[in-house]
């Protein structure tokens, strides 16, 4: 159905990087979740109150306070899709990570509540009256969050929206809660066991899980976490593509919400090259990113020797000797500087993250290490820190 309303409702529906295209993707995925929740909410309101159970109460209520977060997803891709302002020239993009966030709290809230109630019901048990009805509404129930869990995972997984992948984690928890709650009542029905408090227990923690882990994905991105492989790939590729290019490093990724990126890096380029054509070079790259990946790109140029036999040696012997401290340490802006006596090279060492030692520590191993290994030789040098 959401495909079917979004090729009708939607303009260019396909372009999931456009701004616009990506609120109206969330203003769409919003509303239905709204109105299937209330319907959901309704008819497991009339099985509560019907047959008594604490457990699908608390799941009716729980559908109501995904209506709830429905409307906040959807407020958040409407504040999200606001234009840049003084007070904010980046957008409002991470508004939309907000109201995910508010999503996931609520979704711990629902669990804590739902354990509250079902520890009642198991310190003060009621009967719970059966009805074919209740079974067939709780199936139904249970077709429909699956339903609302994929389209959720779809949709969010083609616009990357956390909010909406938070959204599906909430739709699939309430499935397979509804699923106990629906199990437990037939085997309450057919053993005469007072299952129901404890169904609920069951049911909270499932929530609760569920919660957490949404919350991890939410915040992660509002923190700032490292983008995704594929895309340092694309911007490696893209960059390294210009024949005057010899080299990138101190890639950043600064993310104001989705769609809303900008890049900067240093792009290294031979020291005898046209400075005018490796302006016009960088202009381009500049632009063929802004046109194809839809990020703002700031460009360093960074000269670097190219044509000295003797400093691309020094240069690749140094590269390998720097790997025996750590693997994944790169080097990066690299000079010689020969001297009566002795020469300097001079050169950042990008630290991994992984990586135990201090800054201080993989400085002073460094050197000591090309010293050791390079006659003659001194190293200056500053350690750096990945931020991809």
């Amino acid at each position: 159905m959401i495909t079917f309303l979004a090729k009708r409702l939607i303009k260019n529906h396909n372009d999931y990087k456009n701004p616009e295209v990506r609120q109206k993707y969330g203003t769409l995925c919003g509303i239905m979740g709204i109105a299937l929740n209330l319907i959901l909410f309704c008819g497991k309101l009339f099985v509560g109150l019907f047959s008594g159970s604490i457990a699908v109460m608390a799941d009716a209520f729980n559908n109501l306070s995904d209506a709830g977060s429905s409307v906040i997803t959807l407020a958040g891709f409407r504040l999200a899709g606001q234009k840049p302002d003084p007070q904010h020239p980046f957008g409002h993009g991470r508004f939309e990570y907000i109201s995910g966030l508010i999503v996931s709290m609520l979704i711990l809230l629902m669990g804590f509540e739902l354990a509250k109630s079902s520890f009642d019901k198991i310190l003060n048990p009621q009967a719970v009256e059966f009805r074919l009805i209740s079974v067939i509404i709780l199936g139904v129930s249970v077709a429909v969050k699956i339903y609302m869990g994929l389209y959720n995972h779809s949709v969010g997984k083609k616009i990357r929206s956390a909010a909406m992948m938070a959204t599906m984690t909430d739709s699939l928890g309430d499935a397979v809660a509804t699923v106990v709650v629906l199990a437990t009542m037939i085997l309450s029905h057919a053993t005469s066991l007072d299952l129901d408090g404890y169904c609920g227990i069951a049911v909270s923690v499932m929530i609760f899980v569920a919660g957490i882990r949404s919350v991890k994905e939410t915040v992660s991105p509002l923190l700032g976490q490292p983008p995704e492989e594929e895309f340092v790939k694309q911007i490696e590729e893209t960059v390294m593509a210009a024949p005057t290019v010899a080299g990138i490093h101190d890639l950043i990724v600064h993310d104001y919400g989705p769609g809303r990126k900008i890049i900067s890096l240093h792009a290294e380029v031979p020291a005898n090259a046209d400075i005018w054509q490796a302006h016009d070079t960088i202009d381009n790259i500049e632009r063929t990113i802004a046109e194809e990946m839809g990020c703002i790109a700031v460009i360093h140029m960074d000269p670097i020797v190219t044509d000295d036999a003797q400093t691309v040696r020094l240069k690749k012997s140094v590269t390998e000797t720097v790997k025996q401290i750590h693997p994944k340490i790169t080097i990066h802006d690299f000079r010689a500087v020969p001297g009566p006596t002795h020469t300097n090279v001079i050169f950042d060492a990008v630290l991994p993250f992984d990586s135990k030692l201090s800054e201080e520590e993989a400085k002073e191993k460094i050197c000591a290490l090309i010293a050791e290994t390079h006659e003659k030789t001194n190293a200056v040098v500053q350690i750096d820190r990945s931020f991809t």
